[in-house]
């Protein structure tokens, strides 16, 4: 038996009601819904909205935002009605505990992106005021091409260290996929996963990509 818990994953960037129903069929745990980003990616609020009014109460819904302002995100996520704010951005006017209290039961998740040493420090001063971390490592840390680079090692390191420090759940990203997802488990045993590209085919939700992810870490875990 393995001695690694099983992580809750969460499906990143669903765009429709149908996305998120694959996601939560299969397994999701959580689904992550993009709001407006500078670069002009993600969901008009009225959509998010929309999915968030069809998901069952138990599965974790992620409003994705870039504001930084507090005001600004507690408005937008009275709109949206998720039951979790994933800050994209560090917060650059009002403060976490504004949050607390604009929207009452609602939780913090911020995103902290693990590029070098100094992403440790940010983790630590950001956790006594958030619900949990997602560590967004990117491709230098948890892609399948070049293992055992120093690179990837680093941020694989960096990650764990965040995880043995801050005493609160991780959600681990960074382009995951099936092929290595054990990886990403057994060097960090994150609380969670968040999955997005690596279980895409052309952009859209790939059901065989999801479950080919769901049985590896099922296997890796269970």
């Amino acid at each position: 038996m393995s001695s690694f818990s099983v992580p809750r994953i969460k499906v990143c960037c669903i765009s429709s009601v149908e996305e998120a129903w694959t996601a939560i069929r299969i397994g999701a745990s959580a689904i992550g819904l993009a709001s407006l980003m500078p670069n002009g990616a993600g969901l008009p609020e009225k959509k998010i909205a929309e999915i968030t009014a069809s998901v069952p109460p138990p599965i974790g819904t992620f409003l994705l935002t870039s504001k930084r302002a507090a005001g600004d995100v507690v408005a937008q996520q009275r709109r949206c009605r998720t039951n979790t704010v994933q800050l994209c951005s560090r917060l650059e006017s009002g403060s976490y505990e504004e949050l607390r209290r604009g929207m009452p039961g609602v939780s913090i998740v911020q995103t902290v992106y693990v590029t070098d040493e100094t992403a440790l420090q940010e983790a630590v001063q950001i956790a006594p005021y958030v619900d949990a971390l997602l560590l967004e490592s990117g491709s230098q840390a948890l892609t399948a091409r070049d293992t055992g680079s120093a690179g990837r090692a680093r941020g694989l390191r960096i990650s764990r260290a965040i995880r043995d420090q801050v005493g609160i759940p991780i959600f681990l990203g960074g382009g995951l996929k099936a092929e290595h997802v054990a990886e990403a488990i057994r060097y960090v045993g994150p609380f969670g996963l968040d999955v997005s590209s690596g279980v895409r085919t052309d952009g859209r939700l790939s059901e065989l990509k999801l479950a080919a992810l769901f049985r590896e870490v099922r296997r890796h875990t269970e």
